[in-house]
């Protein structure tokens, strides 16, 4: 029975349809997709463990090809299932015919600023760390791709090449649904994020920058004894944690336009699913297997929902898929390395990881290039202070020696700088090879000692703000100067119809106690202060009191009270008289809006006056407000003195 055969091909086109639409980034349009990119598949058979059982027992796998494989039927075993993936590595495969055959290839994309992750998964004990770890006699994939990457990565930023390259590290586990820091263990529980372009990350997670494949190892060898491993009947050093380890390769440009990329590598070692039967896991091993199952169920799940073009995937279910969501459906060359074993008792083991792996081979990925423009630094313009002020002010604000000193060429400098943007509004539609070009005199222009910001090789994006920016400027200088020439125009015609009384004006006498500053372009008169009185003598009095102090004499006798002049306010009884009955009217009829706009009054203190007036009827004056429950005999004091004199305010300022 052929399993390739079950697979419909309307299920492949809703996958293909349906699967890493989100995860495109916002600039690639409906109608520019990025390419899709097949999970590969490849699975590795083991050996026997040992030699009595090898020669006792026929192997439940066999391999057909360098693609398929055939297994057993448990039910008839007449009967075979054949399964057929992009690559099958036998007993006799070594880990340097794994690497250079399905790992190797999809390093190229970390360089072109792409994402790529390699999964190991496997039942318990099938050489899933084996594969990924290996040994010091045979290094597995994480060492050789460490390797290879850090060897691509020197070469490409050697001097002289147009990328500048760096390379981080960061290593995790998920340990019972809890994501470690392996670099730093004392960090607790980890939180994964998701940024605005739909790319996973972990705040706080430990990266470490590498140059060389030694300081690889002196942060790699000790944190992966921070790792979680435990003994059980299948395997004395089981992993009871999931292990992610993330490359991560950042390029930048060393010439315009200062383009950046960044690459991530995600290398995985799956815990391995178990049988609790069989493992005889007790405590807590149990609750550790009780994890690795559930977060690799739901693993299956979000499988099957990209292969069925479900519009929910299930990656929010576990901290294991939220960390894979770039690696199945998502924006990353994926492979997976299945790990499977020949003994009989592995066999539904075996069976399940082939239809998991069957399955997973079916989901499309839509990988880009993550790239942007790096910021380039311009030097500000600066304007003059003429044309920020106009003519008429830039002579009042400069003195006279500054004139005569002034240079002509820093009068030029702004004209020069106008004529050096103008350059911009003619690149926007220019041939790229003649920007080349130019671009090119522009640095030669810059080894030779010239001076001035260097704009032509400035990003598009960049010069089009640029030049916005200094349209806005030059109307803004315009407006002003407009403005100037109008205030000029008024000060000028005051100046020839009112002459006598500027003169008047100027010959008035100002009182010794108070000032006023008068403003620019606008009349002021200022009244002595014997008119005032006379104005307000039936209304408001300003009396002068004298106010008494003690002073020491010479000799020794009793203190001596000196007289000081003070100035007091003094209202008339008529406007007090005027002032009580409006506040008694207000507090008798006025509604709680009203009562809220008398000062020392709130919200609570206008339903408590209300309320009094609704049961005992209107107050007889306004000292009655003390009978109302939550309102003192002080605060009806002072209560008055703010509202009586607002009040006797607005009466006096009413009439004038």
């Amino acid at each position: 029975m052929d399993i390739e055969a079950k697979s419909k091909p309307r299920r492949r086109k809703m996958a293909a349809a349906t699967s890493g639409v989100g995860r495109c980034p916002s600039k690639v349009g409906a109608s520019r997709r990025p390419p899709p990119a097949r999970v590969r598949v490849a699975v590795r058979l083991r050996p026997f463990m040992d030699e009595a059982t090898k020669a006792n027992e026929l192997p439940c796998v066999r391999g057909i090809d360098s693609c398929s494989l055939e297994v057993a039927n448990w039910r008839k075993y007449q009967e075979t299932l054949k399964y057929q993936f992009d690559a099958f590595y036998g007993e006799k495969s070594t880990q340097q015919d794994i690497y250079v055959g399905s790992v190797q290839p999809i390093l190229r994309h970390l360089l072109e600023g792409q994402n790529a992750s390699v999964l190991a998964y496997g039942p318990t004990g099938a050489g899933k760390t084996h594969t990924m770890l290996g040994s010091p006699e045979q290094p597995g994939v994480i060492p050789r791709a460490l390797m290879d990457l850090l060897q691509l990565t020197r070469e490409e930023s050697a001097e002289g090449r147009p990328w500048d390259l760096s390379v981080t590290m960061s290593y995790l586990e998920i340990y019972q649904e809890k994501v470690l820091d392996l670099l730093d263990p004392a960090s607790g529980d980890l939180a994964i994020r998701e940024d605005c372009r739909g790319n996973i990350l972990i705040p706080g997670l430990t990266q470490k920058p590498i140059t060389s494949f030694s300081e690889f190892e002196q942060h790699f060898l000790p944190a992966s004894r921070n790792r979680v491993v435990g003994a059980t009947r299948l395997n004395q050093r089981s992993s009871r944690s999931h292990a992610v380890l993330l490359v991560k390769v950042d390029q930048r440009e060393r010439l315009a336009p200062f383009r950046q990329r960044e690459g991530k590598l995600y290398l995985i070692d799956l815990a391995g699913s178990e049988d609790n039967r069989r493992t005889g896991n007790q405590g807590i091993r149990l609750k550790e297997s009780g994890a690795i199952n559930s977060s690799l169920f739901v693993l299956g799940k979000v499988v099957d929902a990209l292969n069925q073009g479900l519009p929910r995937i299930p990656y929010r279910d576990s901290k294991l898929t939220r960390l894979l969501q770039d690696s199945l459906g998502g924006s990353a060359h994926s492979i997976i390395i299945a790990n499977i074993a020949p003994e009989r008792r592995f066999y539904l083991d075996t069976v399940s990881a082939l239809n998991f792996t069957a399955r997973s081979k079916e989901v499309i990925n839509r990988p880009f290039t993550n790239e942007s423009l790096q910021p380039h630094a311009l030097a500000p313009v600066k304007l003059s202070q003429k044309e920020l002020l106009g003519p008429s002010e830039a002579k009042k604000a400069k003195g006279p020696e500054e004139e005569s000193t002034q240079s002509p060429e820093s009068t030029a400098a702004p004209a020069s700088a106008s004529q050096k943007l103008s350059v911009l509004q003619k690149l926007s539609n220019m041939d790229p090879a003649m920007l080349e070009n130019l671009l090119s005199l522009d640095r030669l222009l810059g080894s030779q000692g010239s001076q001035g910001t260097p704009l032509l090789n400035t990003p598009k994006r960049e010069r089009m703000v640029l030049i916005k920016t200094v349209e806005e400027k030059d109307l803004e200088i315009e407006r002003l100067k407009m403005k100037q020439k109008e205030l000029e125009a008024k000060v000028l015609a005051q100046e020839a119809l009112d002459p006598k009384e500027k003169e008047n004006m100027h010959l008035q006498p100002l009182p010794s106690c108070t000032g006023t500053v008068a403003k620019p372009l606008k009349k002021a008169v200022v009244m002595p202060l014997q008119l005032i009185q006379k104005q307000t003598e039936s209304k408001i009095h300003i009396l002068k009191r004298g106010h008494k102090r003690k002073s020491e004499p010479s000799h020794v006798s009793e203190p001596v009270e000196k007289a000081e002049d003070c100035w007091e306010l003094q209202i008339s009884p008529e406007l007090l008289a005027h002032g009580r009955k409006k506040l008694l009217d207000l507090l008798n009829e006025g509604s709680a809006r009203d009562l809220r706009s008398l000062q020392r009054i709130g919200q609570k203190k206008a339903q408590l006056i209300m309320g009094w007036r609704e049961l005992h009827g209107p107050f007889d004056k306004v000292e009655d407000l003390e009978q109302v429950e939550g309102i003192s005999g002080k605060q009806v004091e002072s209560f008055l003195k703010a509202n009586l004199l607002s009040l006797a305010a607005d009466q006096h300022s009413g009439p004038s």
